[in-house]
């Protein structure tokens, strides 16, 4: 099969495009350093036409309100490009319990991302994942002030990148799910304590304090990004990859 990533050079996308080509099918990376503009709809519809299926891998430039335009305007573009080019089958990847975390701009983008593709008329699977284990530094660095790092004790259940492309390959090279499939790491940790095993792991000095009004984070209640019940209510697939394992 022919597959469209857009978004293709990415942390996830490049995983993606490298896992379905070494299974033998064709996979072609599209992102702004390949032409391939999704606001402006530069390129778009020949980076789509005659793919059987397309992954958009690419996010918003921003976590604030800007990200509701930036999903409305990319997804407008990339789904009327594919109807047109004959496309039968469209993936996303979302976030585990978007839904449940009305106050934050950006899980609002991303339920709205998921709702446009589901109001469309193409074939479609939603990868709903945890938060990713690379993104723990920039977690750290954002409320990070001299040698002190403030973190709320909200529920994370990490997964490693490459654990998200296995399964967004894999749903990609399938059939439509028309639905959504969860997927998480396989150990769930307050992100104080997760903090605290990555700064000790890295030796860079810093201390980790628990501040429940710190952060992005700070905003979620419970365990409504775990794959827990209270996350969701839908089971998850767990992944295989342990933090403790990805840190060394």
């Amino acid at each position: 099969m022919k597959f469209a990533v857009i978004g293709g050079t990415g942390l996830i996308g490049s995983r993606v495009v490298q896992n379905l080509n070494a299974a033998g099918h064709r996979a072609v990376p599209h992102a702004l350093s390949t032409g391939v503009d999704i606001i402006t709809g530069q390129g778009v519809e020949a980076a789509v036409t005659g793919a059987d299926v397309v992954v958009n891998l690419t996010n918003s430039p921003t976590f604030d309100d800007a990200s509701l335009s930036f999903f409305q305007t990319s997804m407008d573009n990339l789904l009327a490009a594919s109807k047109k080019g004959g496309v039968r089958h469209f993936v996303i990847l979302s976030i585990v319990g978007a839904d449940r975390v009305p106050g934050l701009d950006y899980y609002r983008a991303k339920v709205l991302q998921e709702d446009i593709l589901k109001a469309g008329s193409i074939p479609y699977s939603i990868v709903r994942a945890t938060q990713f284990m690379e993104f723990m530094d920039a977690t750290l660095a954002m409320t990070t002030d001299g040698n002190t790092v403030r973190l709320p004790r909200t529920p994370i259940q990490p997964i490693a990148a490459a654990d998200i492309a296995a399964v967004v390959t894999e749903v990609a090279a399938g059939s439509p799910l028309n639905g959504v499939l969860n997927v998480a790491g396989p150990d769930v940790y307050p992100l104080d304590e997760l903090g605290r095993l990555t700064v000790a792991a890295e030796g860079d000095g810093r201390t980790v304090v628990t501040d429940d009004g710190a952060g992005l984070f700070a905003a979620v209640d419970g365990g409504v990004l775990t794959a827990a019940p209270t996350g969701g209510g839908a089971a998850a697939r767990i992944a295989p990859t342990h933090y403790v394992d990805w840190l060394r």
